[in-house]
């Protein structure tokens, strides 16, 4: 699997789960060696220069990883001991993180006793104390709600912007359209690649949306023809993707629904992101 990051960039891992995001993700830290094959991460080779990389990379886990007895100034203080970071320059950079993420009035809070908002703070104000060239962040908003996920992509922009390549995996449909660049992943491999907006226009099948009082009848109705790649409902709206071989996929989609009896708004829309990963992915 060849994965090229750019330098200031947020590139996006996007997967079902047991695709492999976490374990390349691990891997490319140089916590996992790969049974094979080997990687290039800021110019050292992995597994073997694993070491040397860790003092360059930051590592935001998907299970809160910080000592959930000590305060959030303790556990702050002792990943800047962990990084080598000299007593004056830590307190600097310590001060620092605590402004940019709002952790001011939490410094002496048990990090056991946030909220999963101000974890997830913490968590990226650690993972960024040593100013790190590469971030990489698994799964990193999965128990927060969407106002903190917002806040929390603003940072990653502003980390982006500074000039620090960030690597992220999620779940959510609309943060991998928030990356600058996306990976579809499915069973260890990678099946797409690139810019959002690229992905979707070059999705390879036409989207077709009908609207309609009876959608579980229109769902089970479209399944069943063989043109019909994937058939999803929204609400009262079906989406079908179909295979692009069809010369006139309105009048196919009209005729299935008028020979079971079956009234709807027909039309052919713009892919989504969630069209791609199904796509990619089934």
């Amino acid at each position: 699997m060849a994965l090229d990051v750019p330098v200031g960039r947020i590139y996006g891992f996007l997967g079902p789960n047991g695709s492999g995001k976490t374990t390349t993700i691990r891997m490319l830290c140089g916590l996992l060696v790969p049974t094979e094959g080997t990687a290039t991460v800021l110019g050292r080779l992995i597994p073997g220069d694993a070491e040397s990389l860790r003092h360059h990379i930051g590592y935001m886990t998907q299970k809160f990883s910080l000592y959930q007895d000590l305060s959030v100034i303790q556990n702050l203080r002792f990943i800047g001991r962990i990084y080598s970071i000299s007593e004056p320059r830590r307190r600097q950079t310590i001060d620092t993180v605590c402004a940019r993420y709002d952790l001011e009035e939490l410094r002496k809070q048990r990090a056991g006793t946030l909220s999963g908002g101000q974890k997830q703070r913490l968590a990226l104000a650690a993972a960024t104390l040593h100013r790190p060239e590469l971030l990489l962040l698994d799964e990193p908003t999965s128990a927060v709600d969407p106002e903190t996920r917002r806040d929390f992509w603003d940072s990653l922009y502003e980390l982006a912007a500074e000039g620090t390549t960030i690597l992220v995996s999620t779940h959510f449909m609309d943060e991998a359209e928030r990356c600058h660049r996306l990976a579809i992943l499915d069973e260890g491999r990678k099946v797409a690649d690139g810019p959002p907006d690229e992905l979707m226009m070059n999705i390879g099948y036409l989207v077709i949306e009908v609207e309609t009082d009876q959608p579980v009848k229109c769902r089970a109705t479209l399944a069943n023809l063989r043109e019909v790649f994937s058939v999803a409902q929204l609400g009262t709206r079906v989406r079908a993707l179909v295979q692009p071989s069809v010369t006139d996929a309105l009048d196919l989609i009209q005729g299935q629904l008028r020979s079971q009896g079956l009234d709807g708004r027909v039309q052919q829309v713009d892919p989504s992101l969630e069209d791609v990963f199904v796509a990619a992915t089934r």
